[in-house]
């Protein structure tokens, strides 16, 4: 009897220790033997122990960072440039079977990949068309990672690390060009102020004694300081004006 109790004993240790629980943003992968023998969905499941061994996969959408490499652009101007990376299992067993750490390749092709690129393209490029050299990079590494069962999502360049020399003179151009926007406002102001007092003239000259009046109103709103002295050459013409005015 005991003997048969401790077999009972020894058969629920090996089912229980057979179970696995699979959560639902997981796979699990099933090896029976060395061999690839099936793949397990989400939910308690139940393996033979010794016999078969069973890796979990995460399927989530991942990010990894892709460090600070140090690349030469094509215009030889030597920059630090970072990226993060994202991707998703589609293929658990490809990811097991296909590469030993399916997170760390993925993460050093896509280091191969981004000196790759922006070691291609001028300062310019990699400054003004990050979205275009994000999109060069993931193609790269989509294309490569689809044999371990990996789908690239999308690739962002982080930082542009420049160094000192080119910041202060990329601040040195900046500013020039904001100097020479505001010598274009000015000049744009003073233009049409000009056109104003031109039309205004005009409009003037076109009425007897405009000119006249206008001159009397400036000195009206010369003469309100009484201490004050202002020296006043009238026109010839003036005279004639305010008779034609009064009369």
């Amino acid at each position: 009897m005991s003997f048969v109790v401790l077999l009972l004993l020894i058969a629920a240790a090996v089912v229980i220790s057979g179970i696995r629980v699979i959560n639902q943003y997981e796979r699990g992968v099933v090896l029976t033997l060395g061999r690839y023998s099936g793949l397990r969905q989400p939910g308690l499941r139940v393996i033979i122990p010794v016999v078969q061994q069973m890796t979990r996969v995460d399927v989530r959408s991942t990010p990894i960072d892709v460090p600070k490499q140090e690349v030469i652009t094509k215009d030889n101007v030597t920059v630090g440039v970072d990226a993060v990376v994202y991707f998703r299992v589609i293929d658990a067993a490809k990811a097991v079977l296909e590469t030993t750490n399916y997170i760390y390749a993925t993460s050093q092709f896509a280091q191969a990949a981004l000196r790759d690129v922006a070691g291609n393209a001028d300062l310019d490029e990699l400054l003004g068309k990050r979205e275009t050299i994000s999109q060069q990079i993931k193609e790269i590494v989509d294309a490569q990672t689809d044999q371990w069962g990996i789908d690239v999502e999308n690739v962002k360049i982080q930082n542009i690390e420049l160094p000192q020399d080119m910041k202060r003179a990329m601040a040195k151009q900046a500013e020039a060009e904001r100097e020479r926007r505001a010598v274009i406002i000015a000049a744009e102001g003073e233009k049409a102020a000009a056109l104003a007092v031109a039309e205004a003239a005009k409009m003037l000259s076109s009425v007897p004694g405009g000119i006249s009046i206008r001159t009397l109103q400036t000195l009206e709103k010369v003469s309100v300081e009484p201490s004050q002295k202002t020296l006043v050459i009238l026109p010839s013409d003036l005279g004639g004006a305010i008779k034609n005015v009064l009369g």
